[in-house]
């Protein structure tokens, strides 16, 4: 039986990112499987972004994870990840370090079209595209929001790659993953399942900018363990209306 009709393919177009003005660490992703957001992005505050994907290995990020926290590098890590993986000719691998460093991987046995773009603190990868359009176009993407703040560039990346039309089996789920300074997610949103999930994933974004976004922005930090006080704030305003709109 072919090794693609016994394991699950996820990850059809990814990014994986670290902002090199503030440091954080994200990953976006789109893919015609649901709940992509589950097993593909992998990420840690001060350590570095992981994508996992094609045949998925979710334990290629998470012992990625384990490499880059002990300050081995991003292409050390992913070489020693895939040389260690009996599965490495359907994988693909995307790594970012806490420096900025990038590198990727495509098996040989990738569905096609399968490839890789890796830049200046970005990597990108795609399999079951067309052609390279899609990689190409999200970094163009990325490299053109330069501007903003991680989490905007990567869902301008994914919107770009979602444009161009994507995975030929269609899409059905998209996830954002970022980390800033706390070991939580500074930005976590999903969309499990939807006909148009990266749409989706930009409108769940703009609507948690004004209701989500200033609430995790005031939770309790390692430096602030009582959070920002929001009582007389323009946060607590925001808030507020939000609880008086429902």
């Amino acid at each position: 039986m072919p090794v693609h009709t016994r394991k699950l393919v996820l990850a059809t177009f990814s990014i994986a990112a670290r902002c090199p003005r503030t440091g954080m660490v994200g990953v976006a992703v789109c893919t015609a499987v649901p709940a992509v957001g589950a097993l593909c992005p992998f990420a840690k505050p001060g350590v570095g972004a992981i994508a996992s994907q094609s045949f998925v290995n979710p334990y290629l990020g998470i012992d990625g994870l384990a490499l880059l926290e002990r300050g081995i590098g991003a292409q050390t890590a992913l070489e020693q990840l895939i040389a260690n993986d009996p599965g490495q000719d359907v994988r693909q691998l995307s790594i970012v370090d806490r420096m900025g460093n990038a590198a990727a991987f495509t098996g040989k046995s990738c569905l096609p079209w399968g490839g890789h773009v890796v830049g200046d603190g970005y990597a990108v990868a795609a399999n079951m595209m067309i052609d390279e359009t899609t990689v190409t176009a999200m970094a163009r993407a990325f490299e053109d929001a330069v501007a903003d703040d991680l989490p905007e560039r990567l869902l301008k990346a994914l919107e770009a790659g979602d444009a161009t039309g994507g995975d030929y089996r269609g899409r059905q789920s998209a996830a954002l993953l970022v980390y800033y300074k706390e070991a939580y997610p500074y930005r976590s949103l999903r969309v499990d399942e939807h006909r148009t999930p990266v749409a989706e994933l930009r409108r769940i974004f703009t609507v948690c900018q004004q209701q989500l976004f200033p609430f995790v922005d005031a939770l309790p930090t390692r430096e602030l363990p009582a959070g920002t006080d929001v009582a007389n704030s323009d946060i607590g305003t925001t808030l507020l209306k939000t609880v008086d709109k429902r």
